[in-house]
């Protein structure tokens, strides 16, 4: 198991998940909340997404194998939705692939409880987290180390992410609305680049190329 296979599994899960962007949006999201709730609701928001994706993980190959979807089709088409998220960091965009849409923050405000939506679903375990998911546990399918390594880096992220939950404001005040861009276009590039391995890794085993 190479160091290169850990760090693009970690860059895959902390920019889909995205803990430190997560923070103000959460903040703004439980403005008004008790010190105890809030801490509640991001102990429960964090838990949910973490089940979703670890069951992700065991079960998702299976699913793609009943709806007749191969590994090859799913890693372009994943690579192809990575690729997406990707350039949405880049440009600092919005667009409901990483966050929340600005229909689902106006109705998460009048929720009383929003840890299952929208921080749970899609915040935690959206749409690129959990392609991530199943991509890079059918990337170490048949290494049972490797697969250990990417729940081990799921779990690493999951805990990161709720550490920001819980210091949302620090975090806010620390980093600012620039920093945070500044990092997120950064880890956009990185996963830029990863997409477009998984678009190539599916290519390949297609056999198109052949």
């Amino acid at each position: 198991m190479s160091s290169d296979f850990l760090l693009s599994t970690f860059i895959a899960f902390f920019v889909t998940i995205d803990p430190i962007g997560l923070g103000p949006m959460f903040a703004g999201l439980t403005a008004g909340m008790d010190a105890r709730l809030r801490r509640r609701t991001a102990i429960k928001g964090v838990t949910i997404g973490t089940i979703l994706l670890f069951g992700f993980a065991f079960v998702g190959d299976l699913l793609l194998k009943s709806l007749g979807i191969s590994t090859a089709a799913f890693r372009i088409a994943g690579g192809i939705l990575l690729l997406l998220v990707a350039i949405e960091m880049v440009f600092a965009r919005e667009s409901g692939l990483r966050t929340a849409t600005e229909d689902e923050k106006q109705e998460a405000r009048h929720r009383a409880d929003i840890s299952v939506f929208p921080l749970a679903i899609p915040l935690i375990a959206g749409p690129g987290a959990m392609t991530s998911t199943v991509l890079l546990m059918g990337r170490a399918q048949g290494e049972p180390m490797m697969q250990v390594a990417v729940l081990g880096v799921l779990a690493l992220v999951l805990l990161s992410t709720l550490v920001c939950l819980l210091f949302a404001g620090e975090v806010s005040k620390l980093l600012g609305v620039t920093g945070i861009n500044v990092i997120n276009r950064v880890l956009g590039i990185l996963l830029t680049a990863l997409a477009c391995q998984f678009v190539i890794d599916g290519i390949i085993e297609s056999g198109i190329l052949r």
